[in-house]
């Protein structure tokens, strides 16, 4: 999608700080960290949001490669969050995990 920042950042349109890339997927800190660990893992493909995730395979790419960052990292505990749809916190219609660690949270999260 040619307005989509996440597409720009997949496609290297547009400098990120890259942690980690495949033939599927990015993952690049967040520019707004909500932990002293937060980093964001998407597709290279561009989905809207959760609802338009088209197949097992795009959705497996997307969650396989978390545990192999947090890996790389060093980080053993970890949140994961999907937001989808406005009204949820999306503000970036492209899907995107936000991974958050290095210290505790809350539940209920909100």
């Amino acid at each position: 999608m040619a307005d989509c920042i996440f597409c720009k950042i997949a496609n290297k349109e547009i400098p990120a700080d890259l942690i980690y890339e495949d033939e599927n997927v990015v993952a690049f800190n967040d520019l707004n960290p909500q932990a002293p660990v937060h980093f964001l893992v998407i597709p290279k493909k561009h989905y809207a949001s959760l609802n338009d995730i088209d197949s097992e395979e795009a959705f497996g790419n997307i969650f396989s490669a978390v545990p192999k960052i947090a890996e790389k990292l060093g980080i053993k505990e970890y949140r994961t969050v999907i937001n989808t749809g406005e009204s949820a916190g999306q503000t970036v219609f492209h899907i995107h995990v936000h991974v958050m660690a290095g210290r505790n949270f809350n539940w209920p999260a909100g």
